[in-house]
């Protein structure tokens, strides 16, 4: 069976971060794995409070299984401090992993930091170079460049200028565009448009988690990473037409909407 590693926060609501992605590994058929970062308390509303693990149980976490067990991907989420980064950083240049998606998490929904401005200078130097696909939404690639990034002639500048700080291959997330759901990838030599459809709701808590661990387990089950993009983007696509109204705020995504497509925001309203 075909393998992923995750490295992320938890989220106590289950809508994103780690809950998020072993849900998807899940769904898309492949045996997930976690190294838990940070524990976070929060729920469709935002972010209460975060509190950081220990580099040290960090990097213990990661060698317990690949010690033990192949890891076909690894995806890495949300890292709030340096030190976590740079423990993370010197176990992928130990082991090796054949994929890395990194989804550079900074800030959620409600505004709440989640990348400490100290620990961007770290992500950049240690983890994009690393990386197979960085996966960055407008906002995150304002962060990294330091410029807008509200249309589409931005995200590509934006996504050849985090290309050239390392990472094999950027994929701009443009979900929150005026003209739609438009994702910019770029691998150095051109430009690909992945194009989807806007979804009227408010219920998308995860989704970019959701995004980023199923392109790492379809990477995993072997796909070219443009068909693996292609098929992530299919995936959510689906898990946010069958989202869920759950809790105030912004609800959660649908992980399993292909078992169970009864069970969805319309069916809960």
């Amino acid at each position: 069976m075909e393998t992923a590693l995750t490295i992320a926060g938890s989220d106590s609501s289950g809508g994103a971060g780690i809950q998020a992605d072993l849900k998807t590994f899940s769904a898309l058929g492949v045996y997930g794995m976690s190294a838990i970062v940070s524990v976070t308390a929060q729920n469709t509303q935002g972010v209460i409070d975060v509190e950081d693990l220990s580099p040290k149980i960090i990097g213990e976490q990661i060698e317990a299984v690949f010690n033990d067990i192949p890891v076909g991907a690894v995806k890495i989420g949300m890292v709030s401090n340096s030190g976590a980064i740079k423990m993370i950083a010197d176990k992928l240049r130990k082991f090796q992993p054949s994929f890395v998606v990194l989804d550079p998490v900074m800030v959620q929904k409600s505004g709440f930091d989640l990348l400490r401005p100290e620990a961007r200078l770290a992500l950049i130097q240690d983890l994009l170079p690393l990386a197979t696909v960085t996966t960055p939404n407008l906002f995150e690639a304002e962060r990294l460049t330091g410029f807008k990034v509200e249309k589409l002639d931005e995200m590509k500048a934006a996504a050849k200028e985090i290309f050239s700080m390392g990472p094999k291959s950027v994929l701009v997330k443009g979900g929150h565009l005026a003209d739609g759901p438009i994702d910019i990838f770029y691998d150095g030599r051109q430009f690909h448009r992945y194009e989807g459809k806007k979804v009227k709701t408010k219920n998308t808590h995860g989704t970019g988690c959701t995004l980023s661990s199923a392109i790492a387990a379809y990477l995993a089950k072997g796909l070219p990473l443009a068909d693996a993009i292609q098929e992530a983007k299919n995936y959510i696509q689906g898990a946010i037409e069958h989202s869920l109204a759950l809790g105030h705020g912004h609800g959660p995504t649908h992980h399993f909407y292909r078992w169970f497509p009864e069970i969805s925001e319309t069916k809960n309203n």
